[in-house]
């Protein structure tokens, strides 16, 4: 049992039978009035996501939670298969529980949160960034690097990322996991 002075970003609770991960707190102390802890929470079953207030000291029912490596083989109608790279257990998570699913490409190493208690796959954080070849983007026109504007590109994964128009078809650029976006070209 914690209390909301433990209360962090990446914890997880068990709140109203489900299990919930912490994405954003702020403790709060008004002038008037006893002090509170503002949250949002992101359900790890369904991936909604609630704003919950907790008052200062109330009791939370934190969850165990294991961070495993794990490969991702390939997707099927059961959903995205993962390989553990010690053991060589697999395990199928649902698209709606990964963010980002299109970035995904075979091999690539990924971290897989687990209910210690339960035994069963919560949520999946993929790498800060990932490198990929650009398998389909118009071509750059000489002399057109003066202003920031951005062009569609289609990735070897089938995602679409925007790139600025100096970014060719074969290029390698790496692209930011969280938001989607084009961080900068790699020299192979």
């Amino acid at each position: 049992m914690a209390t909301t002075s433990d209360i962090r970003k990446g914890m997880c609770l068990e709140l109203n039978n489900d299990t919930w991960v912490i994405v954003e707190f702020q403790h709060v102390k008004p002038g008037k009035g006893a002090a509170f802890v503002r949250t949002k929470i992101k359900s790890l079953t369904s991936g909604r996501v609630l704003d919950h207030t907790f008052s200062a000291g109330h009791k939370v029912q934190d969850v165990r939670v294991e961070r495993r490596k794990y490969q991702y083989l390939y997707n099927d109608d059961m959903g995205f298969n993962f390989m553990n790279t010690e053991t060589f257990d697999q395990v199928s998570i649902d698209e709606k529980f990964i963010d980002r699913s299109d970035l995904l490409k075979e091999g690539m190493d990924v971290d897989i949160l687990f209910h210690a208690a339960k035994e069963i796959p919560l949520t999946l954080d993929m790498p800060q960034y990932v490198i990929m070849e650009i398998t389909y983007t118009e071509p750059g026109v000489k002399g057109d690097t003066a202003t920031n504007t951005l062009k569609p590109a289609t990735v070897e994964s089938g995602a679409e990322v925007r790139v600025p128009l100096f970014v060719n078809q074969g290029d390698k650029i790496k692209i930011d996991t969280a938001t989607g976006s084009y961080v900068e070209r790699v020299k192979s």
